[in-house]
C-alpha cells in the first residue's frame, strides 16, 4: 500500500490510478455493490480527492495480507475518521482489493452526497 499511500498524500490522481490493479475490487463505505476495474475505481477516487479537505493519514497497521491506512479528513464542516483497508499483489505492487470504512454516519452521508455530486449522480 506504499505506492497507493504516496499517491494519495501527493494528491496525484494519475499515480493513484496507476497503483490500482486493472481488475481491482473496491468496496465503498456508502454503496452496497463494489466498484470493479481501474477505470471505475479511479473515477470514484478522483472524486473523493476533490471532496476531501485536510486529508491526512494518521496510522498504518499491517496484517498478513492486508494493510490498513488510518486517516482523518473533512467534508464541508464535518470531520471524519476512516480506514483504507487494502490488499496488494506482491508480484505487481498493485492494489487488488480496497475497502474504505468511514465514521461517523453524518460524515459518511455528507461524503456520499458530495461524491455523488462530483460524479454527476443524484
Amino acid at each position: 500500500m506504499n505506492r497507493f499511500r504516496k499517491a494519495v498524500e501527493a494528491r496525484d490522481v494519475e499515480a493513484l490510478e496507476q497503483s490500482l490493479a486493472p481488475d481491482i475490487v473496491f468496496h465503498s463505505p456508502v454503496r452496497f455493490h463494489p466498484y470493479v476495474g481501474r477505470a471505475a475505481v479511479g473515477a470514484v477516487l478522483r472524486a473523493v480527492i476533490r471532496v476531501f479537505e485536510d486529508f491526512r493519514y494518521t496510522g498504518e497497521l499491517h496484517g498478513d495480507a492486508d494493510t490498513a491506512l488510518v486517516f482523518r479528513a473533512k467534508v464541508g464542516d464535518l470531520e471524519l475518521e476512516g480506514i483504507d483497508l487494502g490488499t496488494v499483489d506482491p508480484s505487481t505492487d498493485l492494489v487488488t482489493h480496497l475497502t474504505v470504512f468511514v465514521r461517523p454516519l453524518s460524515a459518511a452521508q455528507a461524503l456520499a452526497a458530495a461524491v455523488g455530486k462530483e460524479l454527476g449522480q443524484r
